[in-house]
């Protein structure tokens, strides 16, 4: 058999022991109750209780709490109750009232409580047909442990009033409820073992260990549990079981060899494993690991104002309250619009309202809230608020025009005894902010402390009294700061001289560039007239060795001629050469002649 159906088989049975003794103890209650309903039907079908649940619990110190406050009235219609609590505001305080699911669908007075004094009280109406039952819920209440002891809770008054149209009150009990508080156990393991001491040889407890929920004393939102431990040589058989009480024995049967062990989808709430390992000596001493599960968000809440959505106030008091079966609430992440967030602990509050919020300009503005439980889960609440502007200051005195460098004083009107802020703006839209007080009257002076220079600005004033809170900026007025005389007639001269002197820059520049110009072209022509020169040497020496050439074929023609008849081609050709030749060497001499004039 595997070990999954080991342990299945073994929880089988221990379960079916449990379910044998509990039935046995209910058949008990059940007789014992029938008797009592035998003797006493007679005076209890008239009445009707008031009643906390769950009447007892233990809680440690830090961590929130819910009860349910109830009416039981299982023969007659009830149509309105009231009662007020009490609780030990040393060790207690409210942190949530909650009416979902009430019977109640009017109330006279609205549920309250005031952790200073120590109570929470209320008052409603059933409409007709009323309410029958054993069960009805009025109001659930969360509270958060503030320090160690016993804190019991008690009606200090009560009615219940029947549906007879007389307004009977038909209450016969008040129930009470008392609750153990203690200081969290540190470490990384559960209460220890409290069997019997093992027989020598036998194993030690285990050190039991978690990857899913690693710390005894925090919560996590995981519903699946593994747990592991060493498991030395010589073990024979391994115990396991998980329940929640903290020092169960889970028995003396093996199932089976392993060194790790899985829960898969365990229900919320504290719960505890136990661990018994056994080798030939028989079974050892019993570990206990504490885990908690809380996979639920904490239960919806909303945001409400008690000075209203609208106000003045810049920081306007917030009341907001979630609960939290399972692990409670450990803070709230708060932001207004684009603004950061902040973390608020529910101890920061008083009486569900917090104080603290950073004052607000004027305007609407969205407030939302995180709520977050010891597991990390969270739900969120929204809600919009308006700070409303106050009465814009009224600037009654101020200079349209002023000489640059002079003093400007800004006077007016606005609430008593505030602080008046005053905003000049250069063309630039450049900002300077400057402040004055105002007297009792309202009235306000305001020097401003620096020379404005010359130029066009705008002022306006804005108000914000002992409390913070604003107004918007008032209508922009116009300054215009102008230079003195001698100072524009000295600017006028700066002016045109900063011209002269530009025009005088451009003129030397013109200059320059000619100079350099003119420079540049002598340079040119003087390296000309030297190719030129140089040219013509070469033309010349070149024509006095074409001419030499030519001339000694015109002697050997001529020579010719005296020994033979030179033929009419041979005469043609002597005069044709010594005119083309003559002709070349004239407009040659003609164009270097023209050259030697256009670079001189």
């Amino acid at each position: 058999m595997g070990v999954a159906s080991a342990m299945e088989e073994k929880t089988k049975e221990k379960h079916k022991s449990a379910r044998i003794k509990t039935r046995a103890v209910a058949n008990f209650f059940v007789c014992f109750s029938l008797l009592l309903v035998s003797f006493s039907v007679g005076s209890a079908a008239q009445a009707a209780a008031l009643y906390i649940s769950p009447s007892a619990g233990s809680y440690n110190v830090g961590k929130t709490f819910s009860v349910t406050v109830g009416i039981s009235s299982a023969d007659r219609a009830v149509n309105a109750a009231s009662g007020a609590i009490s609780f030990p505001q040393d060790k207690l305080e409210i942190t949530a009232l909650s009416k979902t699911g009430s019977i109640f669908s009017l109330w006279v007075q609205e549920p309250v409580f005031n952790n200073s004094a120590g109570t929470v009280s209320f008052e409603g109406i059933v409409l007709n047909p009323g309410f029958t039952g054993a069960s009805g819920k009025i109001l659930g209440v969360t509270f958060r442990v503030k320090a160690a002891g016993a804190a019991p809770l008690n009606f200090s008054s009560g009615s219940v009033l029947a549906n007879d149209g007389k307004g009977t009150n038909i209450l016969s009990s008040l129930g009470s409820a008392s609750f153990a508080l203690e200081v969290p156990v540190t470490g990384p393991a559960a209460p220890e073992a409290t069997t019997p001491v093992p027989a020598a040889g036998v194993p030690a407890a285990p050190q039991v260990s978690s990857s899913t929920h690693p710390d005894p004393n925090r919560w996590y939102a995981k519903k699946t549990a593994t747990f592991s431990w060493l498991s030395s040589s010589g073990i024979t058989g391994v115990n396991v079981l998980a329940d929640r009480n903290p020092n169960t024995d889970p028995g003396t049967r093996s199932d089976g060899l392993f060194s790790a062990y899985t829960y898969e989808d365990v229900e919320e709430g504290t719960w505890y494993f136990h661990l018994r390992l056994r080798n030939a000596r028989g079974w050892g001493a019993i570990s206990h690991f504490r885990f908690q599960i809380d996979t639920t968000p904490p239960d919806p809440f909303v945001i409400t104002f008690p000075e209203g959505k609208e106000s003045e106030i810049p920081s306007p008091p917030v009341r907001f309250s979630a609960a939290d079966a399972a692990s409670g609430i450990e803070y709230y992440v708060m932001t207004i619009g684009e603004q950061d967030a902040v973390r608020v602990r529910p101890e920061e509050m008083r009486d569900g309202i917090y104080k603290a919020i950073a004052p607000q300009e004027p305007g609407p503005h969205t407030l939302v809230i995180q709520a977050f439980d010891y597991a990390g889960n969270v739900t969120v609440a929204a809600e919009e608020f308006t700070v409303r502007s106050l009465t814009v200051p009224e600037i009654t005195r101020y200079p349209s025009e002023l000489p640059e460098g002079e003093a400007l004083k800004v006077a007016g009107k606005a609430y008593p005894n505030s602080r008046v802020s005053v905003v000049v703006v250069a063309e630039d839209g450049r900002e300077e902010w400057s402040e004055a007080e105002s007297d009792q009257n309202g009235a306000f002076v305001l020097i401003w402390p620096t020379r404005l220079k010359a130029g066009l600005y705008t002022i306006a004033a804005q108000v914000t009294d002992s409390r913070g809170a604003k107004s918007e900026r008032s209508a922009p007025l116009t300054i215009l700061a102008r230079q003195r005389p001698l100072l524009r007639v000295g600017s006028l001269v700066v002016t045109y001289l900063s011209v002269v002197i530009t025009l005088l820059a451009l003129l030397f520049l013109l200059a320059a560039i000619l100079i350099y110009a003119w420079y540049r072209f002598t340079k040119f022509r003087k390296k000309i007239r030297k190719e030129v020169s140089e040219v013509e040497a070469v033309l010349h020496a070149s024509f006095k060795t074409l001419r030499g050439n030519i001339g000694k074929q015109i002697q050997l023609l001529e020579r010719a001629k005296t020994k033979r008849e030179l033929t009419t081609e041979e005469t043609k050709l002597i005069r044709q050469l010594k005119r083309d030749f003559d002709e070349i060497e004239r407009v040659v001499q003609k164009e270097l002649s023209d050259v030697e004039k256009e670079v001189r």
